[in-house]
């Protein structure tokens, strides 16, 4: 395997983070719905009708055009391309729709159990281990046989599509080995499967793209889903109706439509309505657009049935000038987060991290969202990150797990600090001193909380030196001085990637309604669906999101087409 970068393709990484653009992933109501079970009480109830809204009424005049196929597949990202190459590779009849113009960037990280990789370098995965440590991350809601389509065919689908890379662009695989995390309370499975060099050139969705064109389908772009067809009764659903530029168009399936549209992050009246405790401490936008959950709300309409707990995606990497707090700016639908940099990776390091009274309040070492939760009780929602010159000799030291790991990773190997930050430092976002006392200031820290801060730093010194978290329990190891000139300091608050709660489904991906029972023709994959996560995201179990997402959408294609 090869762990050849060019530089040429980390500066460019970091100067797209420096713009905020995104990587895509890889967004009239029965009266069942609203009575969708919610928590608290009549004023969340109205909340929930408002982001649900009314599912639209299109006359049969409206329609200007019907096709029919076998498969309607809504989405033209991991999930439905995989979905998608793996039907026109079956000899399925299908079609594929986008409301966007092209196929976005690919989320370039796979994660697969037991892989020919896995197996090559001696890292066999415990399945049963891997099932219980997700299931304990979302308190038992995983339903297993959901996880159980993932741990059993991720890596017959990742084989497929390694050899369709491999063989349209010459890429080479880099699987990530996972860290020893057990003595500090977590299992991390070496899953992480990615295509060298990552984030450059020709991706897996390119190819994906390609076989589906190459087998004579072509992806409508620019149709934008409005609703199901479906019966009253939330039992069946048997096509779909889109929003083209020459009126609307009615498809209808013969076997079924596929949802692969994404979440909700990109819709801030559905993420305050159902997740009103991101706001409080996410102050970047790392997802896509498109990704305004449509989908979910088409199959609400047909008398679908979601999550109840929330599921969001956050990243501790949205790097803000001081002063500034988490949460929205504006209001309903044109409410935005603060942040200019939808990502700065070195937030996810474990320096040390004080709140706006210059004071450590958590232990910085544990999965991205647990620091940006615990920034959540704090003033403004954010926190403080402090290094020092030694910052790329500490990074090597913490180890840190996917895209946390910075100058492990091959593609950063020998990046000097100031490039690593580049993207906050040039705009002046992250601060850099000579003296500790001239980063308070530049920090914001005044009065009380400066003294507060400066002997913060003090402290933090004395556990590093004494190689004992005795405050937060941070491991020795993710210790680190804060001595050498320059200083460096940079606020935070989380990075909202996607979210993962979803529609309810089975194992085979149907799509449940509110009684339990199977909506006969509709399916979801990805993060549209749900059933899988509960709370938070498993982070250590690194690349799950779009491992389970490729996997769902090929399990699909392969079922229908009798390949299952």
């Amino acid at each position: 395997m090869s762990h050849e970068f060019s530089r040429r393709s980390f500066l460019g990484l970091g100067a797209v983070a420096a713009v905020g653009s995104v990587a895509a992933l890889g967004g009239c109501a029965p009266q069942a719905q609203t009575e969708m079970p919610v928590t608290g009480g009549e004023e969340a109830k109205s909340a929930e009708v408002d982001w649900l809204g009314v599912e639209p009424t299109i006359d049969e005049s409206e329609i200007t055009a019907t096709q029919d196929t076998d498969l309607v597949i809504v989405g033209a990202g991991c999930g439905g391309l995989a979905c998608a190459a793996t039907a026109a590779q079956l000899g399925l009849d299908f079609m594929l729709f986008d409301k966007n113009t092209k196929v976005q960037d690919t989320r370039e990280y796979f994660a697969a159990v037991n892989t020919k990789y896995t197996r090559e370098a001696g890292e066999e995965v415990d399945k049963i281990r891997t099932m219980n440590e997700i299931a304990r991350y979302s308190n038992g809601l995983t339903n297993r046989s959901v996880l159980k389509v993932w741990l059993d065919e991720s890596a017959e689908a990742f084989e497929w599509v390694d050899e369709l890379v491999q063989n349209e662009t010459g890429k080479e695989l880099y699987l990530e080995i996972a860290p020893d995390l057990t003595e500090h309370g977590y299992f991390a499975p070496t899953v992480n499967h990615m295509h060298a060099p990552y984030y450059d050139g020709v991706m897996r969705n390119d190819v994906l793209q390609k076989v589906v064109e190459d087998e004579g389908h072509t992806i409508a772009f620019e149709h934008e889903l409005v609703k199901l067809v479906h019966d009253e009764a939330g039992t069946k659903v048997t096509g779909a109706i889109f929003k083209t530029k020459d009126g609307y168009l009615q498809v209808n399936a013969n076997k079924g439509v596929l949802l692969a549209t994404g979440g909700y992050p990109a819709n801030p009246v559905m993420m305050n309505a159902l997740q009103p405790n991101v706001a409080k401490c996410v102050t970047a936008s790392s997802f896509s657009p498109v990704c305004d959950g449509s989908g979910i709300k088409a199959a609400l309409w047909a008398g679908a049935d979601m999550d109840k707990v929330p599921a969001p995606m956050i990243f501790n990497r949205g790097a803000v000038d001081a002063g500034v707090d988490a949460g929205y700016v504006g209001e309903g639908e044109d409410a935005i987060f603060p942040g200019s940099i939808f990502q700065l990776n070195i937030g996810s390091q474990p320096f040390m991290a004080v709140n706006r009274n210059g004071v450590r309040f958590t232990n910085e070492s544990l999965p991205y969202d647990n620091v940006c939760h615990a920034s959540a009780l704090q003033p403004g929602g954010v926190w403080c990150q402090i290094f020092d010159a030694n910052a790329p000799e500490d990074i090597d030291r913490f180890a840190q797990a996917g895209c946390a790991r910075l100058t492990t990773d091959p593609i950063r190997q020998g990046a000097a600090i100031d490039d690593l930050c580049a993207a906050a430092l040039e705009p002046g976002i992250m601060k850099k001193a000579d003296t500790l006392d001239e980063l308070a200031d530049m920090l914001g820290f005044e009065g009380e909380s400066k003294t507060a801060f400066l002997a913060q730093v003090d402290r933090y010194n004395e556990l590093y030196d004494a190689q004992a978290d005795e405050d937060f329990g941070k491991e020795p190891h993710r210790l680190s001085a804060i001595r050498q000139a320059p200083f460096y300091g940079c606020w935070f608050g989380g990075s909202l990637l996607t979210t993962i709660d979803g529609l309810t489904i089975n194992e085979e991906m149907q799509v449940l309604n509110t009684e339990g029972n199977v909506i006969e023709g509709l399916y979801a994959a990805g993060d549209c669906s749900g059933s899988l996560f509960a709370g938070t995201y498993p982070e250590y179990v690194v690349g799950l999101a779009c491992g389970r997402t490729s996997t769902q959408g090929r399990h699909v294609a392969r079922r229908m087409a009798g390949d299952l």
